[in-house]
């Protein structure tokens, strides 16, 4: 099952290259309104998912560039062990590892990820998990790397609750 790195590729390589546009062409923390509750918002993330542990001294750079380096080997065992079958496991493996590699390239490259997707909605107080911006409740920002590790799981998920398997038509 390793011909699905393939997928884990694409990933990465679309995640880098909307990174690289992201830096070039947004200005740090300045929201540019894309539609109705979606912002183009460029930031730094030194910490994990939700800025966990952002404010840990720098240590965590390197923490979890170490974790994220040894989950994406277990997953590349793990896909290379695979039954031909287990074509929806595959799939949620190769987003989840190429999302991993994704954020684990910035980590390393500049001590922090780069977002820049920005959901929010105009309210007086905010859904948890939001935070309150003037007169905007914002989702954290994030990034294709992260679109990447949340499908992978929900894919995971529904696979383990619905055992759902794919034809192989090699």
């Amino acid at each position: 099952m390793l011909k699905w790195l393939w997928l884990s590729i694409v990933v990465v390589a679309l995640d880098q290259a909307s990174k690289f546009w992201a830096t070039a062409e947004l200005q740090y923390a300045i929201p540019v309104k894309v539609m109705s509750s979606l912002n183009w918002f460029l930031a730094h993330n030194t910490g994990a998912a939700f800025s966990f542990l952002s404010e840990a001294g720098g240590w965590q750079r390197w923490f979890f560039v170490g974790l994220a380096s040894i989950v994406s080997i277990v997953i590349v065992i793990w896909l290379k062990g695979l039954p031909r079958d287990q074509k929806w496991l595959a799939l949620s493996l190769a987003l989840i590892l190429g999302g991993a590699i994704g954020n684990v390239v910035d980590r390393a490259m500049h001590g922090y990820v780069v977002d820049f997707i920005q959901f929010y909605y105009v309210a007086e107080s905010c859904l948890p998990g939001f935070y309150f911006s003037g007169t905007q409740c914002n989702w954290p920002a994030f990034n294709i790397a992260d679109m990447a590790i949340v499908g992978g799981a929900i894919i995971m998920i529904l696979e383990g609750l619905f055992g759902l398997k794919g034809k192989d038509n090699d």
